[in-house]
């Protein structure tokens, strides 16, 4: 994503990069895009985070969605992995696949609001790339954040006795996305307006949990971001970790609009559990750092939830219904193949 300074010579690209994203390269070590890398160095004594993901329309976003909304997920995707790292956000790089007919209507709303969040987490452009593509739009970003040297937060770590928490609620991205596709099942679900507005929210736009990243990185042994469903990215932590783990699934936390959607159809509880699209944080934390861990997250406005606990094992995750037995589901987790 570098530009020609002379602007007789730039291509459309060029000129493309001008309007929307160099105003948005605020950092000295992106050069104003005019350059064909940026310069970046680590804080003193600490460790380069690198995190890179993407977003495809009709995959991960509808193509009629707002574009602010879309360019605000693709970087909340990348900063949610960083803050489950327990790494302050640095910078990010930015590419674009467009199709040719993409023009000021789309770019301009998409670039304010990847600004914006830009500006409101601490994490400013500092290159990347863009193409025309005959294909969907694709947005492609990679984060970089730091954490003190040896400290990231692992999916590996956690021990037998740590407890199993989670931040914020689970499962309503996983619904908002039933009811864009099926306006039906707010009535079915005898959901309200803004119950259901904000069930469609969560899966516009998620919320990074980066507010709690150094205080996960005090107390959590192993730590990962809620993407592809809490049961299938649990599964994963549980196989790095090589440990297994009980979850209740009457502790997993609710928002309002999931509770009163699961008392109308249970069956949705498998939708809850391995949607995905939640970008919660899923931890585990010895015992006697939960309380601790708890309070200063409240005080940081995080919510947090202790949902099950560690044990010995070879890598299994189980959901425990309210009889105490494990619930199966069909798919674990969201996959793309």
């Amino acid at each position: 994503m570098a530009m020609s300074n002379d602007r007789a010579a730039q291509s459309g690209e060029d000129r493309l990069i001008a309007r929307y994203f160099a105003p948005l390269a605020k950092h000295p070590g992106a050069f104003g895009l005019a350059d064909d890398a940026a310069a970046l160095a680590p804080p003193a004594g600490c460790d380069l985070v690198l995190k890179a993901d993407g977003i495809v329309a009709g995959v991960h976003f509808f193509p009629d969605d707002p574009p602010d909304t879309v360019a605000k997920k693709a970087l909340r995707a990348n900063l949610s992995d960083l803050a489950a790292k327990g790494a302050t956000p640095l910078g990010f790089l930015l590419t674009l696949a467009l199709p040719r007919e993409i023009g000021d209507a789309w770019l301009a709303p998409f670039a304010r609001g990847l600004g914006a969040d830009a500006e409101a987490f601490g994490c400013p452009l500092l290159g990347g790339d863009t193409d025309s593509t005959t294909g969907p739009i694709m947005i492609s970003i990679a984060a970089l954040g730091a954490v003190p040297q040896g400290k990231m937060l692992r999916r590996a770590g956690a021990s037998a006795g740590d407890r199993v928490v989670v931040t914020g609620t689970i499962g309503d991205a996983a619904l908002g996305l039933l009811l864009r596709n099926d306006m039906a099942a707010a009535e079915r679900w005898s959901l309200g307006r803004e119950a259901s507005n904000n069930l469609q929210q969560r899966y516009l736009v998620p919320q990074p949990r980066l507010a709690i990243a150094e205080i996960l990185r005090a107390h959590a042994s192993a730590a990962m971001d809620v993407s592809d469903g809490l049961a299938g990215d649990l599964a994963k932590l549980c196989r790095a970790s090589a440990v297994n783990a009980d979850i209740e699934v009457a502790r997993v936390p609710l928002s309002a609009g999931a509770r009163a959607a699961l008392a109308k159809e249970p069956a949705l509880i498998e939708t809850i559990i391995t949607g995905g699209d939640d970008y919660e944080v899923l931890a585990c934390v010895p015992a006697d750092k939960i309380e601790t861990l708890r309070q200063q997250a409240s005080a940081a406005g995080v919510p947090i939830s202790e949902i099950g606990v560690v044990a010995a094992g070879e890598g299994g995750a189980r959901f425990l219904g309210s009889d105490g037995e494990p619930l199966a589901f069909s798919r674990k987790s969201f996959s793309h193949f």
